[in-house]
């Protein structure tokens, strides 16, 4: 099967073992757009909130802004599974 993408490691696997290529694609897979300009930053947007995504050295950094509350931000750890983190984006702020 010739595809332009990869195939992603299992949902199971910690983020820390896929590779960057990867991680883009899970990252455009989860409907998030690369911040133009910054590699690192993605933008991941929902009916009721929005959400920047930085790839930090030691972790993922998750900012959630929704409507009229403010900014909540979390820290998840590269050892975490994809599906875990995929899960901990997706519940939002």
């Amino acid at each position: 099967m010739m595809s332009g993408m990869a195939e992603l490691p299992t949902a199971e696997t910690p983020l820390n073992q896929h590779s960057i290529r990867a991680l883009e694609q899970w990252l455009s897979q989860l409907g998030a757009t690369v911040v133009e300009g910054n590699p690192c930053q993605w933008r991941l947007t929902r009916s009721d909130w929005t959400a920047e995504l930085l790839l930090a050295q030691e972790d993922l950094v998750v900012v959630w802004s929704a409507h009229a509350q403010d900014e909540q931000r979390c820290s998840l750890p590269y050892g975490l599974s994809r599906q875990d983190v995929e899960a901990a984006i997706n519940a939002g702020p």
